[in-house]
């Protein structure tokens, strides 16, 4: 199989795992959403697949949980803001392996730039566009909660598929 079309393929797959880890466990907030273990695999599917198809993969997946769980007003903030956090964790991850050896420092570093990403994100999508203004702030709490247990998730899992050798698969 073309090296494209795997790609692709794997896209695919980190996009359903993303909607079926975001959609499977959620914690209501009392700010207007839930905390849920999506971010993990957002983040995982930037440090795997690079900035273009995790980025296309995290914001696919993400995307269909708000549409599909009547959170419509999110569908297109969500789907920019964690496409933008898994291509930043991706891009991260790629360019820092030259300069960090160890995979989990690596990791965690992309995973905090995601995880910056989506609680700046979420707080400019919900204050200016959604119009809430500064009563956005009171989702900040619950997303920095929610990124950082995403950022555990993608620091633990990443250097586990690395010793697996996910990469091999994935390029056969």
């Amino acid at each position: 199989m073309k090296n494209n079309t795997k790609k692709l393929v794997f896209a695919a797959l980190m996009a359903a795992l993303t909607y079926v880890a975001t959609i499977i466990i959620q914690i209501p907030s009392p700010t207007n959403g839930y905390i849920h273990m999506g971010d993990g695999l957002v983040f995982l599917s930037g440090a795997l697949l690079g900035p273009l198809y995790g980025g296309l993969a995290a914001g696919i997946g993400s995307m269909f949980v708000d549409l599909l769980s009547g959170y419509t007003h999110y569908v297109v903030g969500t789907f920019l803001i964690k496409m933008l956090a898994a291509m930043a964790c991706g891009f991260l991850c790629k360019h820092l392996t030259t300069t960090i050896k160890n995979p989990i420092p690596r990791t965690l570093i992309s995973g905090l730039s995601g995880a910056l990403i989506i609680v700046v994100g979420y707080f400019l999508y919900e204050s200016l566009y959604l119009g809430y203004g500064f009563a956005a702030a009171s989702g900040v709490l619950g997303n920095i909660a929610q990124t950082v247990f995403g950022t555990i998730t993608v620091t633990i899992l990443y250097p586990l598929l690395m010793k697996a050798n996910i990469q091999r698969i994935m390029n056969e």
